[in-house]
């Protein structure tokens, strides 16, 4: 029986920068900046090397924007070693209540108000958040190249983007994306159905899935599909002698694309445990099994 690669490093498209197949996301974090230094630290222990972070994370509805990126520049600051051993990520272009404005001149601020919170000279990998419909393509992009050229950014990505707003972007940027961050999980395949994945092979595009988990529903499934493909986990995850949640993430490593799972938990005992994945070794036939039960119909 077939059995799929195992999964290994990410080179973020032509960049030169690899990165772990797995990410640790801030998203989530609200504890203080010594909750951020252990998490930190586990991680980057675990040989998780990727950092994803944002401006919009710690806002609460009506203040703390830019909260979690000031606390992980607090940490980085205690530790400047901590920044080399580190892919550091972050996105902009959210601007709540709006709510986005992604036009070269708010960007560029975003920009430099992400770089002095994270206190750093450069980020790894700085993306675009969500698309702004009234943003031109052209406008964003020379924001983009700027960013670049000016040595502020190592490379760029899109988040949520859709892939012809992918393929708009693309056609004004003189540096290549070097990666996109949709919503993938065993409970929305979406992505992999839709072209998205497809285009991310064809352009070098390293996915970062968010909500890898389904939010937590994989975990906790209600509905009669979301328990189907829970039990459908459960079955490989035995046969591999792990979890359901390290399967999940184990499943979408195991796609061509080189998606990288973004774990979102905030304790450190669930990132370790989280590395753990990458030691998966996925059949076709377990692969398409799991992928059939979130179907919810048999393949053709």
């Amino acid at each position: 029986m077939t059995t799929l690669p195992a999964p290994a490093r990410r080179t973020l498209g032509n960049t030169g920068i690899t990165v772990s197949p797995l990410a640790w996301g801030m998203w989530r974090s609200d504890g203080s900046s010594q909750d951020v230094a252990t998490c930190l630290h586990t991680a980057l222990d675990a040989g998780i090397d990727l950092i994803d972070t944002a401006d919009i994370y710690g806002w609460n509805g009506h203040s703390s924007f830019g909260d979690v990126e000031e606390k992980l520049g607090a940490v980085l600051r205690a530790e400047p070693g901590l920044r080399q051993r580190m892919v550091l990520a972050t996105k902009g272009g959210i601007t709540p209540p709006v709510p986005y404005d992604q036009s070269r001149e708010y960007m560029a601020g975003a920009l430099d108000a992400s770089l002095a919170r994270l206190g750093t000279d450069v980020i790894d990998l700085y993306l675009i958040h969500r698309p702004d419909v009234l943003t031109h393509p052209q406008e964003l992009a020379r924001f983009l190249d700027d960013a670049v050229t000016s040595g502020k950014v190592r490379a760029i990505g899109v988040s949520n983007f859709t892939a012809a707003q992918i393929d708009a972007l693309a056609a004004f940027l003189r540096t290549p994306l070097a990666a996109t961050q949709p919503e993938i999980s065993p409970l929305r395949i979406d992505p992999i159905d839709n072209g998205e994945m497809d285009q991310a092979m064809q352009l070098g595009l390293v996915p970062m899935a968010w909500s890898p988990l389904g939010g937590g529903r994989l975990m906790q499934p209600e509905t009669a599909r979301e328990k189907a493909v829970a039990a459908a986990l459960d079955v490989v995850a035995e046969e591999l002698s792990t979890s359901r949640a390290l399967a999940a993430y184990g499943w979408l490593m195991a796609h061509p694309a080189g998606i990288v799972p973004v774990v979102g938990s905030q304790r450190p005992a669930r990132i370790t445990e989280a590395a753990a994945a990458t030691g998966q070794r996925w059949t076709r036939e377990q692969w398409y099994r799991v992928f059939t039960a979130a179907r919810g119909a048999p393949l053709p």
